[in-house]
């Protein structure tokens, strides 16, 4: 899968994970939901962090990524908070809120101006092989198990290109 293809591929699963946070009926489904969007946008990160910003960093493009890095640093701090709290906490659903506004600002910029950048950048033999690499990274991180837990660690500064 090329690299655009998967990140956007993400991009749905969280929203639909956002969605099912948002309707939960009972506690226990909320928390596993949860679980499931902080392993996601944790693993997410890390690809986006290790393959596609190093890959794809150019002059025209260079502006844009410093600043997603900066994004992923909030969206860091915000989850590691959510982390460290019960999905039961009085100001668990008001981070949540801030979360997905983030995350949502995010998408869109990505979506809407550095994806189309890279498309004309780079061409599909390139990107297809930065996917692989991203794809071989996500399913590291699905195997050890529960890579949310790494984000409190990630906090202080953000990544490099």
């Amino acid at each position: 899968m090329n690299a655009i293809d998967l990140l956007e591929s993400q991009h749905r699963d969280v929203e639909e994970l956002f969605f099912k946070i948002e309707n939960a009926k009972r506690i226990e489904k909320k928390a596993e939901f949860f679980d499931e969007l902080a392993d996601s946008l944790a693993i997410h990160a890390a690809i986006e962090e290790h393959h596609f910003y190093p890959a794809v960093n150019d002059r025209r493009t260079e502006d844009i990524l410093l600043e997603s890095l900066e994004e992923h640093l909030a969206i860091k701090r915000v989850l590691a908070d959510l982390l460290d709290m019960d999905v039961e906490d009085e100001k668990f659903d008001a981070k949540m809120i801030v979360l997905k506004e983030e995350i949502e600002h995010h998408v869109k910029e990505e979506e809407k101006d550095l994806f189309p950048k890279v498309k004309k950048l780079f061409n599909e033999n390139e990107l297809n092989a930065i996917g692989q690499a991203m794809a071989a990274e996500q399913n590291e991180l699905e195997e050890e198990g529960e890579p949310r837990w790494k984000v409190p660690s990630e906090i202080e500064q953000s990544a490099s290109i």
